[in-house]
């Protein structure tokens, strides 16, 4: 038995910076992925909790995953309608046309994220349909024609004007020599008007376990108040967790979707070792790509400034013809002895066809 939850996160006003590996502080990125969510979770988690607590803890996910998480996405309240965007897997749908229209192909590949409704009907349901070529081709050459609207309708084009990036000039003082650096960093605010808009991410429990859940809910509600990401002391990252609840129907049957034969990953993937039989899967039956990650260890039990050992991870939108379950990185720089240093690589995925 397995348990869900759609948790979304609403940030206001206040900014966010979500930093990635090879990008300098004037770029973010407008969402933050499973493996930064688990590490600042797990920081408020101690916290609240004590050392022995979130050891426990860890030592659970070495072993069995009490929980899975997502990476976060956008969502948007439009009027009465929630849509929730998903990452678009790197495998076209059923009934994908084939040939060499480069404009057709190029609209089709702008579309790195889908909503909901959209991407069930492409991954679980009747696949492309002819309305979707014609509405995308329209799309592709700037005009609007009489076609199926069901794209537009679905709010498939509008992800990019949900949320805005902007950069700002900053200064930094050094405190021994009052030298400054000029510098700038990118930060993103979500929709508030006319349109609420913020991030969502999904939980899925291996089983029914209330005292764990409500430990998890009490530290995302610290984790609220103190901010995720960069720039926080300067308010960035705050935000109040609106929905902490069961699937709603349309969730439901996405994740209870019986007729897949892949796994479409909504979460970061890294697999210490894969067997033969699994390898053979990955070079051969597999569609993702694998991104660097990294960054700086924020143990609130060391003031060491250290970089974490890098690592790679399939990202989502992933595909693999296996369920991909995945486990922590220990990523422990040799100088650091305070403690252990984990990334979650532990999957979470969906099935498709």
């Amino acid at each position: 038995m397995s348990l869900w939850k759609l948790v979304r996160l609403n940030f206001g006003r206040h900014p966010v910076h979500f930093g990635e590996v090879g990008i300098g502080l004037e770029e973010t990125a407008e969402r933050v992925r499973s493996d930064t969510l688990f590490s600042a979770w797990i920081t408020a988690y101690v916290r609240l909790f004590g050392t022995n607590a979130v050891e426990d803890l860890l030592a659970e996910f070495r072993a069995s995953p009490p929980v899975r998480m997502s990476s976060t996405f956008i969502y948007q309240q439009w009027g009465e309608r929630i849509i929730y965007y998903l990452p678009r897997p790197f495998i076209p749908p059923h009934n994908y046309p084939t040939g060499d229209d480069l404009n057709f192909a190029k609209a089709y590949r702008k579309l790195e994220y889908l909503p909901l409704k959209i991407w069930q009907r492409w991954y679980q349901g009747q696949g492309f349909t002819e309305g979707d070529r014609l509405e995308l081709e329209e799309t592709a050459n700037s005009r609007l024609g009489g076609n199926q609207r069901d794209l537009h309708e679905a709010r498939t084009f509008e992800y990019g004007k949900i949320y805005q990036k902007q950069t700002l000039p900053k200064v930094a003082i050094d405190r021994l020599t009052q030298a400054t650096n000029f510098y700038h960093t990118g930060l993103v605010t979500f929709e508030q008007a006319p349109h609420h808009s913020g991030l969502y991410f999904l939980l899925k429990f291996n089983a029914e376990n209330l005292e764990l859940e409500n430990r998890l809910y009490a530290a995302l509600q610290l984790l609220a108040e103190t901010g995720i990401g960069g720039e926080r002391s300067s308010g960035a990252g705050l935000f109040q967790v609106d929905c902490w609840s069961d699937l709603p129907p349309d969730w439901q049957q996405v994740v209870s979707f019986q007729g897949g034969n892949y796994y479409c990953l909504m979460s970061l993937f890294w697999q210490g070792s894969f067997a033969s039989e699994l390898r053979h899967e990955l070079e051969n039956r597999s569609y993702y790509e694998v991104r660097e990650r990294g960054g700086w260890i924020g143990s609130p039990f060391s003031g060491q400034q250290l970089r974490r050992q890098n690592v790679k991870m399939f990202i989502e939108g992933s595909v693999f013809p296996f369920v991909p379950d995945g486990e922590l990185a220990d990523v422990t720089p040799a100088r650091f002895k305070s403690h252990q240093v984990y990334r979650n690589g532990i999957g979470l995925s969906l099935p498709i066809k």
